[in-house]
């Protein structure tokens, strides 16, 4: 498997992937002017200029795709292929994505399939659901190291390091401080 950042010639590809993954998994959530509104922002020539898209491969099969926005600092796409949910591509897109991001957090405009997707990220909810344009999403935010952490752990290892806290206490009996 490879990952890697993806050219502006391969736009194509990633429009593809979305879209397919997109009518599977989101389309069941959202009514007909929620998909309009989806497949014509994701085929904006002008918004897709101005992101940066990561992709998965297995051989020359592109498998899944992020794309960030303002930065780095915004998950403006974030696509798997149904065959390959549950085998780490995703966390792996996320954290290569991560590395190119210099500003320590990042946020997402989540669909409601994908909430619990993000929490396993280290995401959490920055306010409720919200609609626009027939589009369902919840506001959300990750914070990969917090200089004024909320937890009393001051000693702990992964003090400041909430997404690395969040993997260590998923499935635990402790909840994680923060929430």
């Amino acid at each position: 498997m490879e990952i890697r950042e993806l050219a502006k010639e391969e736009c194509g590809a990633v429009l593809e992937l979305a879209w397919e993954v997109f009518q599977a998994f989101e389309v069941p959530d959202y009514t007909s002017q929620g998909a309009e509104t989806f497949y014509a922002s994701s085929h904006d020539a002008d918004y897709l200029a101005r992101l940066r898209i990561y992709g998965t491969f297995e051989g020359d099969t592109l498998i899944g795709v992020l794309a960030t926005r303002s930065g780095g600092a915004h998950i403006a796409l974030f696509f798997v292929r149904g065959a390959y949910h549950r085998k780490g591509i995703g966390r792996q897109l996320f954290l290569r994505a991560c590395r190119d991001n210099p500003t320590g957090q990042m946020t997402v405009n989540s669909s409601p399939y994908a909430v619990e997707v993000y929490r396993h990220l280290g995401f959490c909810e920055t306010a409720a659901e919200q609609t626009a344009d027939g589009i369902r999403y919840t506001p959300m935010c990750c914070v990969m190291h917090c200089e004024d952490c909320p937890c009393k752990r001051t000693r702990c290892p992964r003090h400041g390091d909430c997404t690395a806290c969040r993997e260590h206490h998923a499935g635990k009996r402790n909840p994680v401080f923060c929430q």
